[in-house]
Formats: structure tokens, C-alpha cells, sequence
């Protein structure tokens, strides 16, 4: 199996029509999760929420700004944010002041409105980190609270995979078993593309049963082409500038609390899937910054908040293809996308079974990137200190599935089960004795959680400025 020594982190090395289907890959790993946001928000609105166009062009720029923001180094991909869904329900539910005589459609600009502000929260963490350095800060996430918290970003996303995967069993196999044969048994490209190969097959399979009349486990048909033929082929996305109110500002802005944490939790599983150092350089500021902007950017033209994919993370381990290039390739896919809307509609047609089948691989990817987190930085759970920390974290990120509700000025704000274990863990860090991490002690750990420098890339570095030095002499 490949390893990150023989990975690919130039995908121009494999020609242009292989970075193609590369990106293409991504951008069907992102796809249905990016869309089923505004398909449940429009159900929280009555079918006058969030547009699919609106939401891809959106994923599709926000990527493209992030990796400005992030000197084009960091291979994410960002797309809809889940973590908002709970803020778009209750915006949809008020009905007091100046939302009493509105209708749903009325409502959801201010619900971006309150996801605009949640973006800048984004840049107040950058400055702190910018002033403080990110080192310090990063003594605060020590590998035996990043670790657990990144186990849980994977396995709090498997009930999704199950449920979509039981709507029709036999797809979402086909789909996982295509998956694993041509990852581990395939040859040249299809070794680096078996994603795209799990969803085009099973999606032939699809149609196959589909024409010969059988149905999904709760007899609904496996394909639905009602959207697709009263699509239009080409439109512009339809754009709708955002609202602000201060009810709704604080239903939706505290949320930036969880997906901030859950940030720094996508950027450790990234720089240890990578083996980069993406945390220090570009750095964990510059990261938060191109996210926070992106979302707000999203907001401010009636799209739904942004976030770093843990999808396009399973592809990254799952590949082994790190060059953010290819992810380029996946955002400008979304953005040409979003203004053919038949061609839209056609993808989203894909059953909810194979995205299943795919993200049994996908979501398990990333908890396993978690377990190595913790086996790498040699977590010591004979400490009970440890194991502490570790269990409640844990049982937090995958207990609280509803998260926590409270109230702020009357108005309901939810924290989500990462939020609560990334703040448990945090907090019980800090105040139980007998810390036994010291940041620096192994490179190896460091390097893997995308803290420390790289021995070899500061040899790299070292050879590359003797040689400038040369040069100029």
C-alpha cells in the first residue's frame, strides 16, 4: 500500500487528462454533502430557502479564495457547513418582532446575515494567533485532545453513511467493494481514482435497475429525473444580498465557536494525512482567515456557510495525490456547475445510496488519520489522565448528537457534539495534572499533527538557500 513517501504532490507528473478526472474526483466526494445543505435547509423554509446554484458556486470560489489565503499550499476543499443547520431551523421558526409577519423566504437573508458575522469571528482567532504565535496556541490542542476530537469528526459523520447506505444496499456495496478492489488491486490511474470509478460504476448499476423497474428499500425509485427535465440547461445563479438583525445574528454567529474547533481539527487531519506543515506554514491564521472570509463572502450573497471537507480528506489518504492543484480543479468544476443547472440536477440525481457506499471509506479514513495522530505522538493511556481526557472527548463528539441548546436574550443557540468535545478536552487539559506532552520532544508526532519542522524539509530549505547564496555570488 502507498505511503506518504511515494505519494504524489505534483499531479502535473500524470498528464492533464489524469489531473482532470483527479479533480473530478473531488468534486463528486464533496458533491452530495454540499448540496444536501440547502436541499434540508429548503425543508426548514418551505422551499424557499437556500438555491443549489448559489450553494456550488460558492463552495467552488470560497475553495479558490482559501487557497489564496493559504498561499495556494493547503490541498482543501471547503463546502457547506452542517454545523449551521440548527441556526437556519430556528431563524426559519421565529416569529416575534420584525419576523412575525414574514414570510420564509423574507427570513433567510437574515439567517445569511448571521453567517456573515460568524465568518469574521474567523479573523479575530487569526489575529490572536498571528500575535501570539500559533505554538503557543497549539499547547492548548496537545495530539491527546486533537487526536480523539479527529476520531470523531470521522465516526460522527458514520450514521449518515449508514442511513444513506440502507436506502439500497445493493448500490451502496457495489459502490464500497469498487472502492476497495481498485484501491487495492488496481493499476496506474485507476489505483489513484477508485472514488470516481465506486460512483460511476454503481451509478451504471443504478440505472440498470432502475430501467428494469425495481425500487429502494422503502419502494421509492432509484433514480428521479423530475428535477433534471425541468431544470434549465443554463442560468445564472440567483444571487440574493444578505439581511442583518441582531436576533439572528445571535442564533447563527455563536456557531463559528464549533466550526472554528472543528477548523483546527480539519487542519491537523490534513497536515497528518499529508505530512506537511501546513499549520505553522502557511499558517493556522492564514487557514482561519481564507475560511472565515469564505463563509462570510458566502453569507453576504445568500449561500450557506463554508467549512474544510472531511470527504476531500478520506480522498487525500485514499489517493494519495496531496497537490492542492487537483483540488483547484474540483472548485472550478462547482463553479461551472452552478451555472448549468440540468447538469446540476443530473449529478444530485445520484442515490443517496452510493454517496453511502463511498463514505464508509471516506468517514472511516479520517478516524483512522485520528487513531495514527495518537500512535505517532505516543500517547501514554496508562495515564489516567490521558484516558481521561480521551474518554470524554469521545463519548462527548459522538453522545451529544442533538448538541447542547441554551438560550441567549431568549434566543436558542446550539453548541454541536464536536464543540463539547473539543471544549471538554481543551478545559480538562488545562486543569489536570501531570501533562506529559512538551511540544518539540518528538518531531515525528509534531510533524504528523502538522506542528514542528520537517528534518527534511529544513535540509531542503537549507540546500535551496545555500544555492540562492551561490547565485548571487
Amino acid at each position: 500500500m502507498n505511503t506518504r513517501n511515494d505519494a504524489i504532490r505534483d499531479a502535473r507528473t500524470l498528464g492533464m487528462p489524469r489531473m482532470l478526472l483527479l479533480g473530478l474526483q473531488h468534486m463528486f466526494a464533496m458533491f452530495g454533502a454540499t448540496i444536501l445543505v440547502p436541499l434540508l435547509v429548503n425543508g426548514y423554509f418551505k422551499g424557499e430557502g437556500l438555491s443549489i446554484q448559489v450553494t456550488l458556486i460558492c463552495a467552488g470560489l470560497g475553495t479558490l479564495f482559501f487557497h489564496l489565503c493559504s498561499k495556494l499550499k493547503v490541498p482543501a476543499f471547503l463546502g457547506s457547513s452542517f454545523a449551521y443547520l440548527g441556526g437556519f431551523s430556528t431563524v426559519a421558526n421565529l416569529d416575534t418582532g420584525i419576523f412575525a409577519d414574514m414570510t420564509m423566504g423574507e427570513k433567510l437573508p437574515y439567517a445569511c446575515g448571521g453567517i456573515v458575522v460568524a465568518g469574521l469571528f474567523y479573523l479575530v482567532l487569526a489575529a490572536v494567533i498571528k500575535l501570539v504565535g500559533v505554538k503557543r496556541v497549539m499547547r492548548f490542542l496537545p495530539p491527546v485532545v486533537t487526536g480523539p476530537i479527529i476520531v470523531c469528526i470521522g465516526l460522527s459523520l458514520a450514521p449518515s453513511a449508514v442511513a444513506n447506505a440502507s436506502t439500497n444496499w445493493l448500490l451502496a456495496l457495489t459502490a464500497l467493494f469498487v472502492v476497495i478492489i481498485f484501491n487495492i488491486w488496481g493499476k496506474g490511474m485507476f489505483k489513484i481514482i477508485p472514488i470516481l470509478l465506486g460512483v460511476v460504476i454503481s451509478y451504471a448499476l443504478a440505472l440498470v435497475l432502475n430501467a428494469f423497474g425495481m425500487t429502494n428499500a422503502d419502494g421509492s425509485a432509484i433514480l428521479d429525473f423530475s428535477r433534471f427535465a425541468s431544470a434549465e440547461l443554463m442560468g445564472v445563479p440567483p444571487f440574493q444580498l444578505c439581511k442583518f438583525d441582531v436576533t439572528a445574528i445571535l442564533v447563527m454567529a455563536p456557531i463559528a465557536l464549533a466550526t472554528m474547533m472543528e477548523h483546527v481539527g480539519d487542519m491537523s487531519a490534513i497536515s497528518a494525512t499529508v505530512g506537511e506543515n501546513f499549520i505553522e506554514d502557511p499558517g493556522l491564521h492564514r487557514t482561519l482567515i481564507g475560511d472565515g472570509l469564505a463563509t462570510s463572502l458566502s453569507g453576504l450573497f445568500g449561500g450557506p456557510a463554508n467549512t474544510t471537507y472531511g470527504e476531500n480528506t478520506g480522498v487525500l489518504e485514499l489517493s494519495h495525490v496531496y497537490d492542492p492543484k487537483v483540488i483547484r480543479l474540483a472548485a472550478v468544476y462547482a463553479v461551472v456547475l452552478s451555472f448549468f443547472p440540468k447538469v446540476a440536477e443530473l449529478i444530485s440525481s445520484m442515490p443517496l445510496a452510493i454517496v453511502g457506499g463511498v463514505s464508509f471509506i471516506l468517514y472511516g479514513m479520517i478516524s483512522a488519520i485520528g487513531i495514527r495522530n495518537v500512535v505517532e505522538n505516543q500517547v501514554d493511556f496508562t495515564k489516567s489522565r490521558n484516558l481521561i481526557i480521551a474518554a470524554v472527548i469521545l463519548v462527548s463528539g459522538l453522545g451529544f448528537s442533538n448538541g447542547v441548546t441554551f438560550h441567549i436574550a431568549g434566543t436558542a443557540v446550539t453548541l454541536t457534539s464536536l464543540a463539547i468535545a473539543a471544549l471538554a478536552g481543551i478545559i480538562l487539559n488545562l486543569i489536570l495534572p501531570g501533562n506529559d506532552y512538551e511540544f518539540g520532544k518528538n518531531p515525528t508526532g509534531d510533524i504528523s499533527r502538522g506542528l514542528g519542522v520537517n528534518p527534511q524539509n529544513s535540509d531542503l530549505d537549507k540546500k535551496k538557500s545555500k544555492e540562492k547564496t551561490n547565485k548571487k555570488k
